[in-house]
C-alpha cells in the first residue's frame, strides 16, 4: 500500500471543490461516504485532494488485483475484506479509488456464483470504521454499492458549468490560447463533456497557434462527441434538395434545427427543440431523406434507430438504451426513429413504447428534455394511441406526394446527371404523366428509363426518342405500385387484430397511471390529405380504427 502518492494535479473546479467540501462535512458526520460521478468528471482529483488533506492511506484497484493474485477466483470478496479491513487497521483514513471496478465483478457479473455476498463484507467494515472513529471513502459511477447503499451518505459531483469548463482547460492550455475561448459558448455546444474530454482536448489543441471557440468546439465534434452514424455512410443529401417541401422544412428549421444550431440565441431566448416530431407520409416522400440531410448537418447532434437495431432480438432493449444515453450525452440533438410504424405494427415491443413515453414526458432526467425524439411514419394508424397524443407529439408534419411543378423540379434535378448519350428529355411532359408518384418513385423511373435505353441500343442496335423509355418505365413504376397496394391489402385483412395498446380503454388506463387522471383526451383522426403542418394543440391521439 502507497501512503505517499500525492501527484500533483490541476486545481479543483468549482463543482469539484463544492463536492470536496461536502465529502469532507459527511465524513466529518457519518466517518463513511461515497463519492458518486459519471466517469471522467474528476473522482480521482477529489479524492487526491481529500488525501492531500486526511493523509492515510490511498487504494485503487491495484491492491485487489495483487491480493487476489494467489486466492481462489471465487474468493473475492474475501479478498477485498482483507485489504480494507487490515488498510482500517492501520490507518485513519482509507480512501478507495475505483472500487466501482471490484465492486462491479461481485456484484454483476453472472458467472459469479456470489453475487451480493460483498454486501456482508461492507456492512462490517463501515461499522468498524464507525466504531474507531475513522474514516472510510468509496467511489462509484452512479450504481447503488449493495450494503452501503442508504446506509452511508452519498455525496456526487454535479454538472459542469462554463466556469469549470474554463478551470479545466486553464490547466492544459497556455495562456494566451485560453483566453480567446469563449468557454460559455464551448459549454452551449455540449454542456455535458467531461473532465477527461476537456482535458484530452486541451492536451492536444495546446501548440494550437491558431486556437479559438470554433476550433476548439470542431475538435470536440470530431473526437468526443460521435453519433451512432458513420456520416461518410450516409447519402449526400441536403434539406435543400426535396422539392414541393417548403412548409415542412421551415418548420423543422425554426422548431428543431435552429434551436440546435444557434446556441447563443437559444440561451438569450430560453429556445429548446420540440422534444416530439413525427414525420408522416406515404412511401417515398421524403421522410427518410429528412434523416439524411439532418445527420450531415447536424453530426455528432444526431442519432439513428432503425431497422438495423432489430425488434425482439435480445440485444434490443440494450442498444435503444445506449443510443438514447449516448444522445442525452451529446444533448441537444436529434433521435431519428425512421418508419417508427413499422416497429410497433407487430404489437410486441410495449416495452420500447413505455421507454418513449418516459423520455417524451421528460420524467427521467433532466437532459432528456434537450433531446428531440423524430419519429417517421407510413401509417400513423400503427402508431400507438397515447404515444402521438397532443403534448408528447409537439411538432407534425405532413411529407406528402410533389406537386407537377415539384415533380418538374425532381425530375430536371434528375436527369442533369444522365450522360449525353442519352439525349434530350421532355421533362414538362415527364412531370404530367407521373401525377401520384412520389420522390423515390421518380428516382426509380429514371433509373428504369436508363436501363430500357441501353436494352435498345445494345441489344436491338437501335433507339427511340429518349422520352419514350421514361415513360414506358412510368408505367412500370405504377404497376408495381398496385400490386404492392393489393399484397398490402390482403396482409391487413390476414392480420385484423391490433395490439393492445391501441385499444381505446388500454389507453385511457395507461394515461390514468401515468398522470393521476381519470380519462384521457379526445380523439382525433389523421388524413393524409389535410394541410402540411399541424398545430399539436388540434392534434390528439388517434382513433383505433384509424389506418393514416
Amino acid at each position: 500500500m502507497n501512503t505517499n502518492r500525492q501527484p500533483i494535479a490541476p486545481a479543483l473546479t468549482p463543482v469539484q471543490q463544492a463536492a470536496l467540501d461536502t465529502l469532507e462535512r459527511r465524513l466529518a458526520e457519518h466517518d463513511v461516504a461515497v463519492l458518486s460521478a459519471h466517469h471522467g468528471m474528476g473522482k480521482t482529483q477529489i479524492l487526491r485532494a481529500l488525501f492531500a488533506k486526511t493523509g492515510g492511506v490511498f487504494l485503487t484497484s491495484r491492491e485487489f488485483v495483487e491480493a487476489s493474485a494467489h486466492r481462489h477466483p471465487l474468493s473475492l470478496d474475501e479478498t477485498i475484506y482483507g485489504v480494507l479491513h487490515q488498510a482500517l487497521e492501520a490507518h485513519d483514513t482509507v480512501i478507495v479509488d475505483d472500487f466501482q471496478f471490484v465492486f462491479f465483478v461481485a456484484c454483476c457479473v453472472h458467472a459469479y456464483p456470489r453475487q451480493s455476498f460483498l454486501a456482508a463484507a461492507l456492512l462490517p467494515l463501515a461499522a468498524l470504521a464507525r466504531e474507531q472513529s475513522k474514516k472510510l471513502v468509496f467511489t462509484s459511477e452512479g450504481m447503488p454499492l449493495v450494503g452501503l447503499h442508504e446506509r452511508v451518505p452519498m455525496v456526487e459531483v454535479g454538472a459542469f458549468t462554463a466556469d469549470d469548463y474554463k478551470a479545466i482547460c486553464a490547466s492544459y492550455l497556455r495562456e494566451a490560447p485560453a483566453r480567446r475561448i469563449d468557454y460559455g459558448k464551448v459549454h452551449r455546444f455540449a454542456p455535458r463533456l467531461t473532465a477527461r474530454q476537456l482535458r484530452n482536448t486541451s492536451v492536444a489543441l495546446r501548440d494550437d497557434d491558431a486556437l479559438d471557440s470554433e476550433r476548439f468546439i470542431e475538435y470536440l465534434r470530431e473526437h468526443h462527441m460521435a453519433s451512432n452514424v458513420d456520416i461518410e455512410e450516409v447519402q449526400a443529401v441536403e434539406l435543400t434538395d426535396l422539392k414541393g417541401l417548403d412548409d415542412v422544412l421551415e418548420a423543422l428549421d425554426a422548431n428543431v434545427i435552429m434551436p440546435l444550431e444557434k446556441a447563443e440565441v437559444s440561451q438569450e431566448l430560453g429556445l429548446q427543440p420540440k422534444r416530439g416530431v413525427l414525420l408522416a407520409g406515404p412511401p417515398g416522400t421524403g421522410k427518410t431523406t429528412i434523416g439524411r440531410a439532418l445527420a450531415r448537418r447536424l453530426k455528432s447532434k444526431f442519432f439513428l434507430l432503425d431497422g438495423t437495431v432489430i425488434s425482439g432480438t435480445p440485444e434490443f432493449f440494450p442498444r435503444v438504451h445506449r443510443i438514447f444515453e449516448a444522445a442525452k450525452q451529446n444533448a441537444p440533438c436529434i433521435i431519428f426513429i425512421d418508419d417508427s410504424d413499422v416497429i410497433f405494427e407487430s404489437g410486441n415491443d410495449a416495452g420500447l413504447y413505455r421507454y418513449l413515453l418516459t423520455m417524451l414526458d421528460g420524467l427521467e432526467s433532466k437532459s432528456a428534455g434537450r433531446v428531440c425524439l423524430m419519429m417517421t411514419a407510413m401509417d400513423v394508424g400503427n402508431l400507438p394511441p397515447a404515444l402521438v397524443r397532443s403534448g408528447r407529439i409537439e411538432l407534425w408534419l405532413e411529407t406528402r406526394l410533389p406537386a407537377e411543378q415539384a415533380r418538374s423540379e425532381i425530375l430536371r434535378d434528375l436527369c442533369a446527371r444522365l450522360p449525353p448519350a442519352i439525349g434530350a428529355i421532355e421533362i414538362d411532359a415527364l412531370a404530367a404523366a407521373t401525377e401520384g408518384l412520389a420522390g423515390a418513385d421518380l428516382k426509380r423511373v429514371v433509373e428504369d428509363g436508363k436501363l430500357l435505353f441501353a436494352f435498345d441500343r445494345e441489344k436491338r442496335g437501335r433507339t427511340e426518342p429518349a422520352t419514350t423509355y421514361f415513360l414506358r418505365a412510368v408505367e412500370t413504376v405504377r404497376r408495381n405500385k398496385e400490386q404492392y397496394a393489393e399484397a398490402e391489402a390482403r396482409a391487413r385483412m390476414r392480420r385484423p387484430h391490433r395490439p393492445a395498446f391501441f385499444d381505446p380503454m388500454s389507453a385511457i388506463a395507461a394515461m390514468a397511471m401515468e398522470h393521476g387522471v381519470a380519462a384521457a383526451e379526445g380523439s382525433t383522426s389523421f388524413d393524409i390529405h389535410r394541410p402540411q403542418v399541424f398545430s399539436v394543440g388540434n392534434v390528439g391521439p388517434l382513433t383505433p380504427d384509424d389506418n393514416g
